[in-house]
């Protein structure tokens, strides 16, 4: 689940802490291992959320997203374990009854608490065959992800990671959003530092602060690409995450632990076919 406000703690997370996030994040990466191959022309979204608690249950954890609230809207707490966004629904998509069709592409996102820490992580899955426009738009997404992922090391800045996202990401002729981002992680879903996939202009740099990476800190970076404008407009559910322009968005997230030299990533399930396309 992507941010729109993060909680002040201490983004650097002691060893122990860092194992804990590691079983956590293991949790999500298991979800979509069991998930990918169920994603399929047919499928309800409803059924997928069902499966996923299964699993997230069986291996002692909890839900981050179901009953997560938004800011101070205590009325609207989210309703599903799992964020379900297909073809122009950017995030935050609730499942349902609606069927997955040949052609679509769905972004996963999965959030866990496993003894207190959490885990989230969000991958985009073609169902059945994808024209190449939306084919192109992944592998896009995926190569900006891990663009941003290679900055997260010690001494660079937040910045950095966004700032190498958005220029694959234009350099395509895509759009970034930018009203939501990513976020550190840990007891909390979103903590600081806010990571964003664009480096602010000048009059909003308060709301997305430039902050020096430092070892040990653990963070989600998640791009949110869209085929064409960057704009979004949220549904009244409070929830539901649009394109404005109605055309597809690709999410693709994975927690990561800034490290000297090389960012370690803590969430692992990528397919072979979409990772051959970052190597």
């Amino acid at each position: 689940m992507t941010a729109r406000s993060s909680q002040r703690v201490n983004p650097v997370k002691r060893p122990d802490e860092i194992e804990a996030l590691r079983v956590a994040a293991e949790v999500v990466s298991g979800v979509h291992k069991m998930l990918r191959e169920r994603i399929v022309p047919g499928v309800v979204t409803s059924e997928l959320d069902n499966w996923a608690e299964e699993y997230i249950r069986d291996q002692g954890a909890t839900s981050a997203f179901k009953g997560y609230v938004m800011g101070d809207d205590e009325d609207n707490p989210y309703p599903a374990t799992l964020c379900i966004s297909i073809n122009d629904i950017v995030v935050h998509g609730i499942p349902g009854d609606t069927l997955l069709k040949e052609g679509d592409i769905v972004a996963v996102d999965v959030g866990v608490v496993k003894d207190g820490y959490h885990g989230d992580c969000a991958f985009t899955y073609g169902v059945g065959e994808i024209d190449e426009s939306k084919q192109r738009l992944l592998e896009t997404t995926v190569k900006a992800l891990y663009l941003g992922i290679e900055q997260a090391v010690p001494g660079n800045w937040v910045y950095d990671i966004a700032g190498a996202i958005q220029k694959e990401v234009e350099r395509k002729g895509y759009g970034v959003v930018r009203e939501l981002v990513g976020h550190g992680i840990g007891r909390s879903l979103h903590e600081d530092p806010a990571v964003p996939n664009f480096v602010p202009n000048p009059f909003v740099r308060h709301r997305f602060q430039n902050q020096k990476l430092v070892g040990a800190m653990v963070i989600c970076i998640e791009p949110m690409v869209n085929a064409g404008t960057y704009k979004v407009d949220t549904e009244d559910d409070g929830w539901t995450v649009r394109t404005h322009d109605g055309l597809p968005s690709a999410h693709f997230e994975h927690m990561v632990v800034v490290r000297e030299g090389e960012a370690e990533i803590l969430t692992n399930h990528i397919p072979e076919p979409v990772t051959e396309l970052v190597t």
